[in-house]
């Protein structure tokens, strides 16, 4: 298997491909930035292809395949940039816990990369329970024997980075002046604004206030949008992603899926890309899916390149690639005119 189709646009490429067969073709140290989500073995099946990742017939051989993705990555990016892994803790055929993350990042430091940070996403328990059905969140359970009640489990995006010096700094000029999430507005944070400002804010008048008074032109280290986003941003637990906010993915479903597969949340991808990217640099992801990974990057004024193998989602990237561009086309023609 080669390169079913490819598609080359100013600000993206993206193949319907095996990814170990595109990944050799990029240069070395030429990626600024990759953020994805593999397709977790023992948890979903993608697809009957056997070159699918979700289709080994142990996690052995899933870690054996995936060292060599891993081997790929790490010559791909630049010295001192970051490769961002969303992933989670998958229960085995005796239903016990197997800690795939601890496996993810024993593989990158295999290959040269460092381990820097942990961020938990938060995710809201009956909606986990009525995606997936997992036994141990039904309620029953805390009636007949709670010893089989467990907490919904969280997602995580590991964050590493690549050794060596990073030749050209990650900037934000003027802060970060756009929100990715639901709740950027504590009541704590709320409250110590009110209370040096002595005023009756609510929350979403407050998000607004400082909304329409963000200035590039000012001082970052006043600019108050900025600081309280990235004091969201800073926790080591995302509880606000949203998690219907996700591409269209359900005309991409085939027979073959599992019946709760779901697209990596836009919140999370956006973020990543804020905070590790520069505008116009290039971010990777292996396993585009239906294009969330590409759309993120572009969305926000960056490059990027995405592999799908599974034809069906690489038909729903096309689609939906193409809205990428005007996707903050509004807010960018409201600041020009504020401008004027």
């Amino acid at each position: 298997m080669l390169v079913k189709q490819e598609i080359h646009e100013a600000n993206y490429s993206i193949y319907n491909s095996d990814c170990m067969e595109v990944l050799p073709g990029i240069p070395d140290n030429s990626i600024d930035l990759s953020v994805y989500s593999p397709p977790f073995a023992g948890l979903f099946n993608y697809s009957s292809s056997e070159r699918d990742f979700s289709n080994c017939e142990n996690k052995e051989q899933f870690l054996e395949q995936y060292d060599f993705l891993v081997a790929e990555i790490a010559r791909v990016t630049k010295p001192g940039r970051i490769t961002a892994v969303h992933c989670t803790d998958i229960f085995d055929n005796s239903c016990n816990l197997w800690d795939f993350p601890n496996e993810i990042i024993r593989i990158h430091a295999k290959h040269g990369f460092q381990y820097r940070n942990r961020i938990t996403i938060w995710k809201e328990p009956l909606k986990v329970r009525m995606r997936t059905m997992v036994k141990s969140l039904m309620h029953k359970l805390i009636v007949e024997d709670s010893t089989q009640c467990f907490t919904a489990m969280p997602d995580y995006v590991l964050i590493m980075t690549k050794k060596g010096e990073n030749a050209v700094p990650v900037v934000h000029p003027h802060g970060l002046k756009r929100y990715a999430g639901e709740t950027p507005i504590l009541p704590n944070i709320l409250q110590a604004f009110n209370n040096a400002n002595e005023t009756k804010f609510t929350t979403d008048d407050l998000w607004e206030y400082l909304k329409n008074n963000f200035h590039d032109h000012e001082d970052p280290k006043s600019n108050k949008l900025s600081h309280y986003i990235w004091q969201r941003y800073a926790s080591s637990v995302w509880d606000d992603i949203r998690i219907d906010e996700v591409l269209p993915f359900r005309d991409s479903k085939e027979e073959d899926d599992e019946k709760h597969v779901h697209p990596l949340q836009l919140d999370v991808v956006d973020r990543i890309v804020e905070l590790y990217s520069n505008p116009g640099e290039i971010v990777l992801t292996p396993f585009m899916g239906v294009g969330t990974e590409v759309f993120s990057p572009v969305s926000n004024g960056r490059k990027a390149i995405g592999i799908e193998l599974k034809d069906s989602y690489f038909k729903q990237a096309k689609i939906n690639l193409e809205l990428a561009e005007k996707r903050f086309a509004d807010e960018l023609k409201f600041e020009q005119q504020s401008l004027i």
